[in-house]
């Protein structure tokens, strides 16, 4: 069994009977009935009652009952770096590699803040603090961090929209090829339990791990090109190395 975390909870609707004006109604009419049977004459009450007439039963058509096979997966498994889908690993570390030095950039913004706010505590803890020069790197501090919270979500908006642009093909090409992999097994109904709340899931309905075994088989991702050397020159052809 396996469990979609805390959102995977049962949910008891409270519903509300109306029988009971159903029921009054019911009974108002059956007494009207009985008493009108009791003020029937005598002789009304002794004719034999006519013969019923079964109705004749009604045609049916027996509705066919589709044969439905279900599976789940769980497809925030497909991120996992070692284990899940390889071309998603190999598109993730290329991503970050063209955000890399944007990150850098902030963590030494991030460290020169925490260093001019190290020195106004050591100003303001000195032996003679002076509030001119407190404020004024109190100033410069505060600019810089806007400075910084800025640029990082600048970085932050073009990280996403980059990564739309690297993974939204992944994923097209990941949902063509779990409907493939349906079809070719037989496989009805697909429900994603990273996606939905799953009260009870029997492990002999999970493919997770199938699918990405065979769509990575299928789907291999390209080998990491290995980074040049800094200060490499490549030669031109036909020159013969010194």
């Amino acid at each position: 069994m396996r469990r979609c975390g805390n959102r995977a909870r049962l949910r008891i609707f409270r519903l509300e009977s109306s029988s009971r004006p159903i029921m009054d109604h019911w009974l108002k009419s059956s007494l009207v009935f009985v008493a009108a049977i009791l003020i029937l004459p005598a002789r009304m009450q002794a004719q034999p009652a006519p013969p019923r007439r079964t109705p004749a039963p009604a045609t049916q058509t027996a509705a066919a009952v589709p044969n439905t096979r279900i599976a789940v997966i769980y497809s925030q498994d497909f991120q996992d770096p070692k284990t899940g889908i390889t071309r998603f690993a190999a598109l993730l570390a290329k991503l970050n590699a063209e955000f890399q030095k944007t990150q850098d950039d902030l963590n030494a913004t991030a460290q020169r803040l925490r260093g001019l706010q190290a020195e106004i505590a050591t100003l303001q803890n000195g032996p003679n603090p002076s509030p001119t020069l407190i404020q004024t790197k109190t100033d410069q501090l505060d600019q810089q961090k806007r400075d910084y919270q800025r640029r990082g979500e600048d970085a932050q908006a073009a990280y996403q929209k980059r990564r739309n642009e690297v993974f939204n093909p992944l994923q097209d090409d990941i949902s063509k090829a779990l409907d493939v992999y349906a079809r070719a097994r037989g496989i009805t109904l697909i429900l994603d339990g990273s996606m939905m709340p799953l009260v009870y899931a029997a492990d002999g309905l999970d493919i997770t791990r199938a699918f990405m075994a065979d769509y990575n088989s299928k789907n291999p991702a390209p080998a990491a090109t290995p980074p040049k050397p800094a200060g490499t020159t490549p030669k031109p052809a036909g020159t013969t190395p010194n």
